[in-house]
């Protein structure tokens, strides 16, 4: 489950060398795009900078093992999609400005959060389609003024091969399955889920056997990724503490809505154990992932202003401690991915859309630390 971007937008709307002794073959260098698209500052973290969307809003980009093809869901109207839709793409050599990528999921209903399987043939993803063929409804703008997530209880969990084939239903307990994204290990999947009647994460083997619970406290927790050596979780999570936060947040559940404005990251040994608060910054800090370090956390936040926006890239330690901001970005930057080789990271921004409220999907070489 993402922001939905044109409501979100609505209501909110060069590296220098280490040491003398540095190589310039190891000296960062940096492309005239890299120049039109990323700041000064983002140029210490970031370079060689490359757009591959071009219209819609395209996010949750994923890549397969061995870091050839990302897969992502998008609702660009020139591809036929009329709400969210998963599609991948051969990055380093398509060309998503002029010709539409393969699209995996069945054109039906809505879907979110596709990831590849162990082989690369395959992926697991959530989809609406079995409750209904038309894609379901964005909440209306609230006379309250809340902003908030709609919670679908027809998503269920798939599998599919590249040519869009279903091949297996892993989820079909009623209410809400989404969110599922696997181990590096490809042995399990992390999921969010309805089933007890909160919002609340689980972990499965690739086959749908041996569901287990991982939390189970009071607010939402999703949007959940293993670390790269399988060990750990890390996620977003609402923590209502009052009796009248509580109250609201059980109110919208049972409407089937969830308000996503104040959200703090968590981390955990992956059955659950040792549950750590990792941020406590206020508003909305969320799509954590993993460093390839595995001692370190990028996410997306806009702590940093009391407008509710821009939205910018963030890192910090597993302890809470060494806040860093990665992007300057003045509208939105979210859903950062590093690539299994530690050697790019993929995330979705606002930037070069030409004052549109596009959403797109950029890959630049990893030159942080």
């Amino acid at each position: 489950m993402r922001f939905y971007f044109p409501l979100l937008l609505i209501l909110i709307i060069a590296c220098a060398p280490k040491n003398s002794e540095q190589t310039a073959e190891s000296t960062p260098t940096h492309t005239a795009l890299d120049s039109a698209l990323l700041s000064e500052n983002e140029m210490k973290y970031l370079r060689n900078i490359k757009q591959l969307t071009f219209g819609g809003n395209n996010a949750e980009a994923y890549w397969s093992f061995d870091d050839e093809m990302l897969v992502f869901q998008s609702d660009y109207s020139g591809w036929g999609a009329e709400c969210d839709q998963i599609f991948y793409t051969n990055w380093k050599t398509d060309d998503l400005k002029n010709n539409m990528p393969q699209r995996l999921s069945t054109g039906l209903g809505r879907t979110t959060c596709s990831y590849f399987l162990p082989g690369n043939q395959s992926i697991v993803y959530a989809s609406t389609h079995l409750g209904g063929d038309d894609c379901p409804p964005v909440p209306e703008r609230r006379a309250d003024g809340k902003y908030v997530w709609p919670i679908y209880d027809t998503y269920d969990i798939f599998t599919a091969d590249l040519e869009g084939n279903i091949l297996e239903q892993l989820t079909n307990d009623p209410g809400y399955d989404g969110e599922a994204t696997l181990s590096p290990q490809g042995d399990k999947i992390v999921f969010t889920s309805m089933r007890t009647g909160d919002l609340e994460l689980f972990t499965m083997n690739i086959d749908g056997s041996d569901v287990k619970q991982i939390t189970s406290d009071l607010g939402y927790d999703g949007g959940a990724f293993f670390s790269p050596d399988g060990s750990k979780l890390v996620w977003r999570a609402s923590r209502p503490q009052t009796e009248e936060e509580k109250a609201e947040y059980l109110e919208l559940l049972a409407e089937g809505l969830v308000k996503p404005t104040e959200m703090e990251l968590y981390v955990s040994n992956v059955d659950g154990s040792d549950i750590q608060k990792i941020t406590d910054l206020g508003q909305a800090n969320w799509a954590p992932f993993f460093h390839p370090s595995g001692e370190k956390i990028i996410f997306a936040s806009n702590h940093h202003t009391e407008r509710g926006f821009p939205f910018n890239l963030y890192m910090i330690n597993l302890d809470g401690t060494g806040l860093v901001r990665i992007t300057e970005n003045d509208t939105f930057d979210a859903f950062p991915v590093f690539s299994n080789d530690g050697k790019h990271l993929v995330f979705s921004s606002n930037r070069n859309n030409g004052g549109t409220r596009d959403t797109n999907l950029f890959v630049a070489e990893w030159i942080g630390d």
